[in-house]
Order: C-alpha cells, then sequence, then structure tokens
C-alpha cells in the first residue's frame, strides 16, 4: 500500500470566528466571546460597535482590542442564569440593547454575552419580532443556536416582549423595509432626527 504524505505549511494567518459566530442581517453579527485568537477574524468584518451583554468587567485583551480598531462598547449587564432560576431578563434592558442594535450608524455591530447562546439569542429573537417574524421562526433560529441547553424561560420572555414599547420609546425613527432581493431585509432610518445613543454601560 502507497500511503501518500501531504506536508502543510503552518499558517499564522487562518481566520478563526468566535463561538456560535453568525451573521443576523447585513451588518449585525452574533457570537460568543471573542478570543485573541478571534481578533484577526474580528478585523475583517470592520465593526463599529459592539454589544456586550454580561455585567463582568470586559476582558482587558478585549477591551485594547477595541480601543486599538476604535470600536464603541455598548455594555448591558444582564445576569447568567439557569431555567430553574426566578430571576428574569430585564425588559428595559432588553429595550436598551435594541435601541443601539437598530441605529444603523452603529453598523457593522457585533452582538454578544459569553456562549452567544441565551442572552444572545434573546436579544436577536425580540430583534427578530421587531421585523415581524413569526413566533416559530423566531423559536426555531434561538434554538439552533442553543442547542440542548435552550430554556423555556427564554422562549417565554421573547414571546411576552412587547416591541411596541420600543416603537413608543423611538418615535423619532421610521422604521421601513427594503428588500434586496428575496432573501435581504433591513431596517432603514431618517438619519436626520436620530438622536446619537449615549448608553456606553447599563
Amino acid at each position: 500500500m502507497c500511503m501518500m504524505i501531504v506536508d502543510v505549511e503552518e499558517n499564522d494567518d487562518v481566520l478563526v470566528p468566535p463561538t456560535n459566530f453568525s451573521m443576523v442581517e447585513d451588518g449585525i453579527f452574533r457570537s460568543g466571546l471573542p478570543q485573541p485568537s478571534n481578533f484577526g477574524f474580528l478585523e475583517t468584518l470592520n465593526l463599529r460597535s459592539i454589544i456586550y451583554l454580561c455585567p463582568e468587567a470586559y476582558p482587558q485583551e478585549n477591551m485594547d482590542f477595541v480601543d486599538a480598531h476604535d470600536i464603541k462598547l455598548f455594555q448591558f449587564g444582564i445576569e447568567g442564569k439557569t431555567e430553574s432560576s426566578s430571576t428574569s431578563i430585564p425588559s428595559h434592558t432588553i429595550t436598551g440593547a435594541l435601541k443601539v442594535l437598530i441605529d444603523v450608524r452603529n453598523h457593522p455591530v457585533l452582538i454578544h454575552c459569553k456562549r452567544g447562546k441565551h442572552r444572545t439569542g434573546c436579544l436577536v429573537g425580540c430583534f427578530r419580532k421587531l421585523q415581524t417574524w413569526c413566533l416559530s421562526s423566531v423559536f426555531e433560529e434561538y434554538q439552533r443556536f442553543a442547542g440542548v441547553k435552550w430554556r423555556a424561560t427564554d422562549l417565554r420572555f421573547i414571546e411576552t416582549f412587547e416591541v411596541m414599547c420600543l416603537r413608543q420609546c423611538l418615535y423619532s425613527i421610521i422604521y421601513q423595509y427594503q428588500g434586496y432581493g428575496s432573501n435581504k431585509r433591513r431596517l432603514l432610518y431618517q438619519e436626520e432626527s436620530i438622536q446619537k445613543p449615549k448608553i456606553k454601560s447599563i
């Protein structure tokens, strides 16, 4: 038997995305907490903003990365919880994060928590409701990223989250959907009437 040996050179330029990385919409991405090995990949996204959903201080290596690339960091501290935990996600915190997320001046933007499953999944799920997705599609997307550790409490939160309160808070923003072919839809905004987000950490 003839065995073929392939000599593979080590490539230091391999781009590694963060765990659970995916595109949500054009200019909107989601993932788990990026590690230093992911920074090269993040550079290719040309991020303007990061929405961080954990209460813990941002890791120093990550802070150095966002400072070096002039990326705005918006922190919305949501406590991690288990299925049996009685602690619920604060609706006002998700509303605040959504205000930052839907402002296109913050795009490209990366949403992440620790593993990119539950807290990130809840924010993306509420964003999908704002996009008028049907609940079955919202739940399928959440469960796809959460895997076997999906939580019924998160699905109940998404289902009961009232997007009308967000629309009422953002009375100065006009929501419009514009198609880019059959598969792409994104939110457009009336720039002249939008106040620049001042939230840096909640």
